[in-house]
């Protein structure tokens, strides 16, 4: 498929698939018209894509992770080093930080709601604890 059809099926601009490319995360062929064809695999690959930088990875770590999954259905392979793993064992511990910041500032955010609207304090829910 060309890029065109790549970034509509998956909602990627062309410039970032254009980006992917240049970084290695994404390979396309080349027709003799030098226009890029991408395998169907592709859009599985840049959903991954996506979602690793969704995650806060950045495009060296994302191009050191992606042989070690799967493109048609993101499971891992055995091809991790255990420097890779170290490495995305600490960018698991960083999302986990994030995600436990972000439940303290909703936890104010429900206070300064209720306190604004009159609403008696709620309790904040044992899974969140």
């Amino acid at each position: 498929m060309r890029i065109g059809e790549l970034a509509r099926r998956t909602g990627v601009s062309e410039r970032s698939l254009r980006y992917y490319e240049q970084q290695g995360l994404l390979v396309a062929r080349r027709t003799q018209g030098g226009h890029r064809e991408y395998p169907e695999a592709a859009v599985d690959r840049v959903v991954h894509i996506q979602e690793l930088f969704a995650a806060g990875l950045h495009s060296r770590t994302i191009h050191r992770l992606l042989p070690c999954m799967r493109d048609s259905d993101g499971s891992p392979n055995e091809v991790a080093t255990p420097l890779l793993v170290e490495e995305l064992t600490a960018e698991r511990e960083r999302i986990d930080r994030m995600i436990d910041d972000l439940l303290r500032s909703r936890e104010v955010l429900d206070e300064v709601i209720a306190t604004a609207s009159g609403q008696p304090q709620q309790q904040p829910s044992p899974e969140a604890a």
